[in-house]
């Protein structure tokens, strides 16, 4: 039998305040480190050339190199979530990456010139850097490797988010049964009707009834009508069942299409909500609404869909 999970494991996916300390923290002290280490090899480096500088320039290069980088990191987040990179999207999403690894140089370079500028004066002294071109060529060499590490960390972040905030996906629907012939008696030509059968109406579309979630090591069945509501995730949808978030890889609006139409509507651009679910409908001065679920949890209605959604919800 397989060990629970720590508590703080099962919150970690659905706590954003956690998840931002935690990034945070790892970004500062991953940039800290990298900083210290870079300058004691910096220092080797010059004594080893002959060259001979003041002992705070290596550390005030370095940092403001790791203050451009914790700049630059959010934007590198933005641009991965928009350009995801997985085998289905590897060839069409790799040349925007590489594109904006070189912007990421140029900013990086820019960035730390002017805060060196700055430290210099700061300090009384002048800043000499080299010619913009022959510095920004040794920059690209080292910008184009930190940024495609930023990029698989993020990569490698968002897997083990999944891991352990689940991820569903729909149950493979059942083959229909196969169309039985019936024998038709061959009729002669001149006594063949006149006008000819009408076309048999297709099936109706199978909606899912069951999703499989794998979560960690365990896999477990949830059931579409325990959807309480859904929110556009990026590339993903959350499921939110009994208080606890499952990502399907899909758009809301391409899922709902799979869902009940007289249960399952949406109440946002980014919401839809189990009409079964819902507990209160809190008007807002803002003409919108604010959807009190029976789990405790609230989802955004805008006024676009408040004024269908009384009458289906009633």
């Amino acid at each position: 039998m397989t060990a629970p999970a720590p508590a703080w494991i099962d919150r970690y996916p659905h706590d954003r305040a956690l998840r931002r300390r935690a990034e945070v923290s790892f970004w500062a002290v991953l940039l800290l480190v990298q900083a210290t280490f870079n300058t004691v090899v910096t220092r080797i480096e010059l004594r080893s050339a002959g060259r001979t500088v003041a002992a705070w320039e290596p550390l005030l290069w370095e940092l403001t190199s790791a203050l451009v980088v914790a700049a630059l990191i959010p934007a590198v987040v933005a641009f991965e979530r928009r350009f995801v990179l997985r085998w289905g999207t590897l060839r069409r999403h790799l040349p925007w990456h590489v594109l904006a690894s070189v912007a990421y140089c140029t900013v990086h370079l820019a960035g730390m010139w002017a805060l060196r500028h700055a430290g210099y004066a700061a300090l009384d002294e002048r800043y000499q850097p080299p010619s913009w071109w022959a510095q920004w060529g040794y920059e690209y060499l080292k910008d184009v490797r930190s940024y495609a590490l930023t990029v698989c960390a993020l990569v490698s972040y968002r897997f083990l988010l999944l891991r352990l905030q689940g991820e569903a996906r729909v149950l493979d629907a059942p083959e229909p049964p196969a169309p039985q012939v019936q024998d038709v008696p061959e009729t002669p030509a001149a006594q063949a009707p006149a006008s000819t059968p009408e076309t048999p109406h297709a099936p109706p579309a199978q909606r899912p009834e069951r999703f499989l979630v794998r979560k960690l090591r365990r896999e477990f069945l949830i059931a579409a009508g325990d959807i309480a509501w859904l929110q556009a995730q990026a590339n993903y949808v959350g499921l939110h069942v009994n208080g606890h978030d499952y990502l399907l890889r899909s758009t809301l609006t391409d899922f709902l299409t799979q869902l009940d139409p007289s249960r399952f509507v949406r109440v946002h651009r980014s919401y839809a909500v189990n009409l079964d679910a819902i507990a209160v409908i809190e008007p807002l001065d803002s003409g919108d609404a604010r959807l009190v679920m029976k789990d405790g949890s609230s989802v955004p209605c805008s006024r676009r869909y408040r004024d269908g959604l009384a009458p289906r919800a009633g």
